[in-house]
């Protein structure tokens, strides 16, 4: 799946899969959420949108149900980056 760059309140790229009709979200923890059923309108306004953040908050989260996935960034991180970030 190809990955869109994206800097949008927590997001940092978003993909979809017209095939099997899923949308992934990639945050800017480094965590990865797909979700399923997606259809294609709802990704192009995603991908269009001009505060996606606010879109998918209000269209994606609440709406589908998010499976986590790895991305391909997934590295080891040390527990104590979050406290001195």
């Amino acid at each position: 799946m190809e990955m869109k760059p994206i800097s949008s309140g927590k997001l940092s790229a978003i993909g979809y899969d017209a095939g099997t009709r899923t949308l992934r979200v990639e945050l800017n923890d480094g965590s990865a959420l797909d979700y399923s059923g997606v259809g294609a309108e709802l990704w192009r306004r995603l991908s269009s949108s001009g505060s996606a953040w606010s879109y998918y908050r209000d269209n994606i989260e609440e709406e589908f149900t998010a499976r986590r996935s790895s991305t391909k960034q997934d590295k080891k991180t040390n527990p104590l980056d979050d406290l001195f970030k």
